[in-house]
């Protein structure tokens, strides 16, 4: 049985939220600090841009709260967006060291009155675009993606190295949503590199595209991924996170020595076919610092 102070606390998360309005009020604060924040991160900047300019709607849109409505949010605005959005057809219930059949009651004393799929969703339309932010900084973040796409082998570095000798970083970026993704390459670099520096991460891509992938690095590869995964599972709390995100995503649960093994089904095919959709796709590119030698989207 699931004990009257269990029910209560999981109640005020899931169907019983309130807002008082002076704890709101309070938010105001912590907003205007989360978005100053926010606004001294290249990476966030950049990333966000990217986002802005890749898509037409939903994803477009920020993370952050826009400057009009910081201390505008209403009690009755956030129990809407609770009434649209915790349902049954958007939540994972999800345990540990718990009986099924004690989990199952949990959901159904607390769930019954949030069932159905909730309010329609605007789904996410991918338009390609670019976004420049012309800002003083002597760094140039710079990030090229495509719709959707998988991971390849993270050569990049060698690649540039080969082009400029000036200081830079480069990694391979994913992000991964329920209807849409982003594959695609990420660059840091002095401003005056930043043409050659993106020029030479994106010939790396296209070298790979091309085949010319050693089976060396795409065991590396693989070796890594599987680390990472196993290494995001050993607490508790990513172990929640990880079966939690496979429910909301596919709608069921598959073990990590199943992820495991599609890991290492994957084949040099596979990576050609995956930079090959990012050669081939149409790009959105998002860049931000000193852009004078930054080529645009429609140059690489």
């Amino acid at each position: 049985m699931c004990s009257p102070s269990l029910l209560e606390y999981f109640s005020h998360v899931t169907t019983a939220q309130e807002f008082r309005p002076w704890e709101i009020s309070e938010l105001t604060t912590r907003v205007k600090i989360d978005k100053a924040m926010a606004q001294q991160s290249s990476q966030i900047g950049v990333m966000e841009k990217l986002h802005e300019a890749a898509y037409k709607n939903a994803l477009s849109h920020s993370l952050y709260c826009p400057d009009f409505m910081v201390g505008r949010v209403s009690p009755k605005e956030l129990h809407a967006f609770i009434q649209d959005n915790f349902t049954t057809g958007r939540m994972a219930l999800v345990g540990l060291g718990v009986n099924h059949s004690v989990l199952k009651q949990l959901g159904e004393g607390l769930l019954s009155s949030r069932s159905g799929p909730g309010a329609p969703v605007a789904r996410a339309v991918y338009r390609g675009g670019e976004a420049r932010m012309h800002i003083c900084d002597d760094l140039v973040h710079l990030l090229v993606a495509v719709k959707r796409g998988s991971n390849i082998t993270s050569k990049l570095s060698q690649g540039i190295a080969k082009a400029t000798s000036q200081p830079f970083d480069a990694t391979a970026m994913t992000a991964s949503y329920s209807d849409s993704g982003l594959f695609g390459v990420y660059t840091i670099s002095q401003a005056g590199a930043a043409g050659e520096v993106i020029k030479a991460a994106i010939s790396q891509v296209r070298d790979v595209a091309e085949g010319n992938v050693a089976d060396a690095d795409i065991e590396r590869a693989k070796n890594q991924v599987k680390a990472e995964y196993l290494m995001s599972l050993e607490d508790s709390a990513g172990l929640l996170e990880e079966i939690g995100a496979q429910a909301l995503m596919t709608g069921t649960y598959r073990a990590p020595d199943d992820v495991l093994q599609s890991v290492e089904a994957v084949s040099p095919e596979d990576v050609i076919k995956a930079a090959k959709s990012f050669v081939d796709g149409k790009k959105t590119m998002a860049a931000s610092g000193l852009l004078v030698n930054t080529p645009f989207v429609d140059e690489l």
